[in-house]
């Protein structure tokens, strides 16, 4: 397994001294994202300025290890070689985020979790197993039975963005039909709602820009990414959005960008 690195793409971020390493869907590819994380590790190194690391959500389901990227993922900081990392939620999160907490979309948002189309079942196969209880429920004392309370923690504790500089890095993506600020402010309990989490065609075929800012993106697969927006290439910097999602599962790499003022390039692992 390889990292393969693109060239530098010149584009308008302007992160001041400051260097972010953003990774796309994960979906439980864990040895994938061991190797990213190395060389992630490996480039921060050297560098001189602040460096963040940023998960943009949706580590868990459909791949074989979702345990596997959870750890890595609860990892601290020093462990990769940067200075903080940001912790951002998934549409798969907030489906076992809401699970998890019961209230009113608890049922609903359970059974879209254990569907075919997004594999909880996988994911919570591997819960019960570390657990201990081959019955158990999504609930938080499981989770925290097998990940731990700092792991949960930090699972509670996922945001829906951050903006460095003039970045915005979310999940899903904006609305356009939003304000931005409206967006990003909607919480997690409110579903499908928080479209940032969930957004895929009304913020791929936008084209009037997010005022002046650029958003780094996962959620939307490249097959997907094509259909919606015809780009033959779906981690190229167009119309203001910078998409991550490498296809995991499908394609067997986990995508990440290292940005920097001035310019980004693309680092895919797995079978490239």
């Amino acid at each position: 397994m390889a990292v393969h690195v693109s060239e530098w793409h010149a584009a308008p971020f302007d992160l001041g001294e400051e260097t972010v390493f953003a990774i796309g869907d994960v979906h439980g590819c864990s040895d994938e994202l061991a190797t990213l994380l190395g060389k992630i590790a490996a480039t921060a190194g050297p560098l001189h300025g602040r460096k963040r690391l940023v998960y943009l959500g949706d580590l868990i389901d459909r791949g074989p290890s979702s345990l596997g990227v959870l750890r890595q993922w609860a990892e601290p900081a020093s462990a990769r070689g940067v200075d903080q990392v940001d912790r951002l939620m998934g549409n798969h999160e907030q489906l076992l985020m809401l699970a998890m907490a019961g209230g009113p979309h608890a049922p609903k948002a359970e059974m879209m979790w254990l569907s075919e189309a997004m594999v909880g079942s996988v994911a919570l196969g591997e819960i019960r197993s570390a657990a201990g209880d081959p019955q158990g429920q999504a609930r938080p004392e499981l989770f925290q039975a097998a990940l731990g309370e700092q792991a949960l923690e930090l699972f509670r504790t996922m945001r829906s963005h951050v903006a460095v500089g003039n970045a915005i890095f979310v999940h899903g993506g904006l609305d356009p039909a939003q304000d931005a600020s409206d967006c990003l402010a909607r919480p997690w309990q409110d579903f499908t709602d928080a479209r940032w989490a969930w957004v895929h065609g009304e913020f791929l075929r936008w084209q009037g820009g997010f005022g002046g800012k650029i958003v780094v993106h996962g959620h939307t697969p490249p097959h997907l990414h094509f259909q919606l927006t015809g780009q033959q290439d779906p981690h190229a910097l167009a119309f203001d959005r910078l998409g991550l999602d490498g296809g995991t599962t499908r394609t067997g790499i986990v995508t990440a960008a290292q940005i920097e003022t001035g310019r980004f390039r693309i680092l895919r692992a797995g079978k490239v």
